[in-house]
């Protein structure tokens, strides 16, 4: 299948859902791909595909829905899978970092010793929009000596700018852009 049919095929299953979570926003909900087995897997082959044979050692999600893309994507690259959660989910030592949400700020956390040295590293989320948890993420994996080799999402909103936020990290690679 051409790339271009294969992206029409998920763009198909994304719904977009107008004042959710708050008026103005336009939610894109891809649930209904999520529920689809061919359109899951083409999704994290799309996602997957620029890393192979990059000698990718780690994928990095951040809950939740990084959680979703990233494990599916670690198996399809033969690499493990490091979580990012939200503070006291991580019963070790963890790193921590703050960052600004609209209104207030949030806090992600990841196991101090969850990233080997020299270990590469891929951050993967469904979504990018104004890039404040991939760059939190992205400083997170920072406090290690790795070598972040790319982020990978399924959606960027690209009217948001987020990519500029993170593109001092890695190049970002989005399947769908809006």
């Amino acid at each position: 299948m051409h790339t271009t049919d294969s992206i029409t095929r998920l763009e198909a299953l994304i719904h977009d859902v107008p004042d959710f979570p708050k008026p103005g926003v336009v939610y894109k909900d891809f649930t209904p791909m999520l529920a689809d087995p061919g359109s899951l897997a083409l999704a994290v082959e799309l996602m997957a595909n620029p890393y192979r044979g990059k000698g990718i050692d780690l994928i990095v999600g951040a809950e939740s829905r990084g959680f979703i893309f990233g494990t599916a994507i670690a198996q399809a690259l033969s690499a493990g899978f490091v979580p990012v959660r939200k503070p006291g989910k991580l019963p070790r030592e963890v790193h921590a970092v703050e960052y600004d949400l609209e209104y207030g700020t949030d806090r992600l956390e990841i196991h101090r010793d969850a990233l080997p040295k020299g270990a590469k590293v891929l951050l993967v989320d469904d979504l990018l929009a104004t890039g404040g948890t991939m760059r939190a993420s992205c400083q997170l994996v920072k406090k290690a000596d790795v070598e972040i080799a790319g982020i990978t999402v399924l959606i960027e909103l690209g009217f948001l700018n987020g990519a500029d936020k993170i593109s001092e990290y890695a190049p970002v690679h989005s399947v769908i852009q809006y």
